[in-house]
């Protein structure tokens, strides 16, 4: 009798058995075609972005390319954005840009188009020493700067090296004045509390420390290496713009002018864009950028790159001047 029973139930738990085997077979398969479909997308990904590599490179250069350098034409050299060795405004970008367009023997001058808040004093300093190192060489090469929105600060330094300055009458021209900035956080760590701990070798070397009160004899001593740039900005400025000022007490004061303003007070010589003034100074309609382009596979690697670590580093241990 119990033989016939065991025999009755083997076929209900085989039964069972395989419900669960096909189970786990059919979800083995369903995630094999996940795993397939899911492949297949990244290889296509990947495919994409290899096809659109290949595509920048094969890019046509843009200005470069209509009209050619090979025909007589006006060098255009952009300097956009804040003005700094890590960015495209380097004074290694403009300079080298500069150096093409005198060497070249089809462009008949050069057009600094100029967007830019200005930046580093030491790069604006580089480009402007180097617009006059490279006239002296080639004096019959003429030089415009042409303000667009902004011109400011550094900005301006560097189009004070040019032979004539021409903005639109709403640019804005100016900021001749030196900025030097950081923050305090001594109240707040003491609220947090949290303590400051710095080991120095040099009586001032942690001067301008975020994190310690303010020393008053450091803050004479900053603002006079401040007042010294401040000076040899207003310097060159009146080197390259020479009579053609008239002098205000506001004028390098740090104050910033419309174009209008700017062209009463001598900062620019006047009102007209890229292309009036490759008509009407230099006689010729074509316009060929000589910009820096960085290579395309850097371009899109550096879009993939992250500075996050090292923006906050900077932020938190340099004291920076700029121009403005």
């Amino acid at each position: 009798m119990d033989n016939q029973n065991e025999v009755n139930q083997r076929p209900a738990d085989n039964s069972k058995e395989w419900k669960l085997i096909e189970k786990v077979v059919m979800d083995l398969q369903g995630e094999q075609r996940k795993s397939r479909r899911w492949g297949i997308f990244f290889k296509l990904l990947t495919a994409f972005y290899v096809f659109a590599i290949l595509a920048l490179f094969r890019m046509p250069g843009g200005a470069e390319s209509a009209p050619s350098k090979a025909s007589e034409h006006v060098a255009v050299i952009e300097v956009n954005g804040v003005i700094s060795a890590d960015q495209d405004a380097s004074a290694d970008n403009i300079i080298g840009a500069l150096r093409d367009a005198f060497d070249s023997e089809n462009a008949v001058g050069v057009i600094l188009r100029i967007n830019s808040p200005g930046g580093s004093p030491v790069q604006s300093g580089y480009v402007y020493d180097e617009i006059k190192r490279l006239k002296e060489i080639r004096p019959d090469f003429p030089v415009y700067a042409v303000i667009m929105d902004l011109g400011a600060s550094g900005a301006y330094y560097i189009a004070a090296a040019a032979d004539e300055i021409y903005a639109d009458k709403a640019s804005l021209v100016g900021s001749i004045g030196v900025v030097g900035s950081g923050f305090g956080f001594v109240d707040l760590m003491e609220k947090v509390g949290v303590e400051r701990r710095q080991y120095t070798s040099g009586e001032h070397k942690g001067f301008l420390d975020p994190f310690l009160p303010e020393n008053k004899d450091e803050k004479e001593f900053w603002q006079s290496v401040l007042s010294v740039t401040h000076k040899q900005f207003i310097a060159q400025v009146k080197a390259g713009r020479g009579d053609r000022l008239k002098e205000t007490p506001d004028m390098f004061s740090g104050l910033i002018w419309s174009g209008e303003q700017a062209l009463e007070m001598g900062l620019i010589d006047g009102l007209a864009s890229s292309s009036q003034i490759a008509r009407e100074k230099l006689n010729v309609e074509d316009l060929v950028s000589y910009t820096y382009k960085p290579n395309p596979w850097e371009e899109v690697m550096g879009r993939f790159g992250t500075s996050f670590g090292h923006g906050v580093a900077s932020f938190f241990a340099q004291q920076t001047m700029v121009l403005r």
